[in-house]
């Protein structure tokens, strides 16, 4: 009898080593310390100035971004302002606020002609889509 409890106790040990050998699935997320709105804010972020600002694309020529995704509030966003007045007033808002990946946009622009596409961009771009024109 004592011979089969010190087996028993053996094979136990064994699986336990076996089991703690295990690695983690591979699917977990490495927490960024990011909310969600930043996490979405800079991805859209990154898009707009790649293909409004940086492409040069003549519908936003007469525009700069400014950038505030670091900001203190819970409320990342960046604006479009008038390229030859930077503290200027805003012309297009594009922020997500607290834990939301939701981005919200609002502003002068989205009134005029260029809202539509100002919106359809910053809905593609919100997917994890980064490219220029909805056709890509």
């Amino acid at each position: 009898m004592k011979q089969t409890t010190v087996r028993l106790a053996l094979v136990a040990a064994a699986g336990l080593v076996i089991a703690s050998c295990q690695s983690s699935p591979k699917s977990t997320p490495v927490p960024s310390g990011k909310s969600a709105a930043l996490l979405s804010m800079e991805q859209v972020a990154i898009a707009a100035h790649k293909c409004w600002i940086a492409s040069k694309d003549s519908a936003f020529k007469s525009y700069q971004m400014a950038n505030e995704l670091n900001s203190f509030s819970g409320t990342p966003r960046f604006l479009l302002v008038p390229a030859n007045h930077y503290g200027g007033k805003p012309l297009l808002v594009v922020q997500a606020k607290g834990n939301s990946s939701r981005v919200e946009v609002f502003g002068p622009l989205m009134d005029q002609p260029l809202g539509a596409r100002i919106g359809s961009d910053i809905a593609r771009w919100q997917t994890g889509n980064p490219s220029c024109s909805a056709a890509a």
